[in-house]
């Protein structure tokens, strides 16, 4: 069994009235990158800041290992925080930056340089120790940050939005860079973040927050195809979902289609249900529709986006998003005003709450 390294037992976090983290508990294994994803105001923040002593449980309970460290303030902890923000000090040099806590904690000079060169070698910015952050584009000061954090070995790196000031192209590169350095290091990570692409690549297990509680804990894949609530279903990716009602091993929609669910979704639901489809896991054809996972419906708008085609389609059971790949020359495109018959396979399907009636 793995060794925990954050343990969070009940905890609340309040600011006057507002709740701001609700009763939530979790575990963090040892050398496990964990993200907490979700979007602005769900909490995730506030619960990074109280692992790293920012802030203090209304209620509840923060541990680092065995060590209850709820009370204590954040240089008292075996944590280091990478803010968006990278906070590096201008008139010192990056050596110096990645070396200030070292420094500050009197480890000998000959340590400290050996150890300054080992987290830049790591971070790939070997040679850069004379240069000062501000002759650094903004994707090596974040690297540098990193390093900064790194070299005092923490048991815990807390990452706070730390890729959010970086380009698209930029932010992605690091995505992959920071998932190599965890897997490198075999620090614990925590990482905050709202964009579930970034979440899903570089995470083992992902925890989605939802107004102040966790709505769902799990891998990435587990997360996208077998997503436990309807918020869930929209905030990692895109999900087509179809109200009805489950009779057997079917949801019926409100015009009486007849829609096949994969066996290990129905989890012992019953009565009104959503059934989820993702777009890119729907196929659109021309013909009869095979009983049990189609809809007939027309094309209302299309948008060519090279990789895919993107399909908006009036059905019955409402409007479906279909992500259509692009992978032969010469795509014939279904034009609005077209008659089409969208399938998929019924293993795909995954069920979220139905709609109160």
């Amino acid at each position: 069994m793995s060794e925990i390294d954050v343990r969070l037992r009940d905890v609340t976090k309040r600011f006057g009235e507002f709740v701001a983290v609700d009763d939530i508990s979790l575990e963090i294994p040892r050398g496990s990158f964990f993200a907490m994803l979700g979007p602005s105001g769900c909490g995730k923040t506030t619960t990074l800041r109280m692992i790293g002593g920012f802030e203090e449980p209304t209620a509840g309970t923060v541990l680092l290992g065995d060590q209850d460290v709820s009370d204590l303030p954040p240089y008292k902890r075996d944590v280091n925080t990478v803010f968006q923000s990278y906070a590096l000090f201008p008139h010192l040099s990056i050596a110096d930056n990645v070396g200030f806590g070292l420094r500050e904690h009197g480890v000998p000079k000959a340590e400290r340089t050996a150890r300054v060169g080992e987290a830049l070698e790591l971070v790939d910015l070997t040679g850069y120790d004379t240069r000062k952050p501000r002759q650094l584009s903004g994707g090596q000061q974040q690297r540098v940050a990193l390093a900064r954090a790194l070299v005092n070995r923490p048991r815990v790196l807390l990452l706070d939005e730390p890729l959010g000031a970086l380009d698209l192209k930029l932010r992605r590169q690091m995505q992959l860079e920071l998932k190599r350095i965890q897997q490198e290091v075999g620090i614990t990570f925590v990482h905050v973040t709202h964009d579930q692409e970034e979440a899903m690549t570089m995470a083992d297990q992902i925890a989605v927050m939802n107004e102040g509680r966790i709505e769902q804990l799990g891998g990435p894949t587990e997360l996208y195809e077998r997503p436990g609530t309807a918020f869930v279903a929209g905030f990692l990716g895109v999900s087509n979902l179809i109200a009805g009602r489950l009779d057997g091993t079917d949801v019926v929609t409100a015009d009486g289609t007849r829609l096949a669910v994969a066996a290990g979704a129905l989890g012992g639901r019953t009565g009104a249900v959503r059934l989820g489809i993702r777009p890119e896991k729907i196929r659109v054809a021309d013909g009869d529709a095979p009983a049990g996972a189609a809809l007939v419906g027309t094309v209302r708008e299309y948008a060519y986006v090279g990789v895919a085609t993107q399909y908006v389609v009036d059905t019955p059971a409402g409007e479906i998003q279909v992500f259509h790949q692009n992978a032969t020359p010469g795509v014939q495109v279904a034009q609005p005003g077209t008659r089409v018959t969208l399938t998929w396979d019924p293993q795909a399907t995954f069920l979220v709450e139905g709609e109160t009636e």
